[in-house]
């Protein structure tokens, strides 16, 4: 199975929706126009880029990578990676890492200091993966959600 990984377009909006159904399937889908506006909203934001992978022309996976500007480390940006996912069908198949390693090389040519995440409590098996990939649990996460 051929793995390729490219830059989302909005084209692309109902295969990202359909992935993030599959991340938070008791999430309410956005309409399409509050769907298209937070695209928009994304594409004008400098260092944001969400990534597809596609098998046989499907797109089966996506990630969410920021590179963020930073004061410290020499002034060295670092990556924040949100929303992995791929569908179900195709985990285990070298997806995933595909798209790790497609972001961790934009980190590298923007010149990061790391690369980071966040993982839900009890997903061992992802835990596993992003350890395979070389990442290290060496932080506690907080998260204050906004209702």
């Amino acid at each position: 199975m051929t793995i390729t990984t490219r830059l989302a377009a909005e084209a692309d909006l109902p295969a990202l929706l359909a992935l993030f159904q599959e991340l938070h399937p008791d999430d309410p889908a956005p309409s399409g126009q509050a769907a298209a506006d937070a695209w928009r909203a994304i594409e004008g934001q400098s260092g944001r880029a969400i990534l597809l992978a596609e098998t046989g022309g499907v797109v089966v996976g996506t990630i969410d990578c920021t590179t963020l500007p930073n004061l410290t480390r020499g002034a060295r940006s670092f990556m924040v990676v949100e929303n992995v996912v791929v569908t179900a069908g195709h985990r285990r198949s070298g997806v995933g890492a595909a798209l790790m390693e497609a972001a961790v090389a934009r980190a590298r040519q923007a010149r990061c200091y790391k690369v980071q995440l966040l993982s839900r409590s009890g997903r061992e098996a992802a835990h596993a993966f992003y350890e395979s990939l070389g990442f290290r649990a060496v932080a506690q996460g907080y998260r204050l959600y906004l209702g």
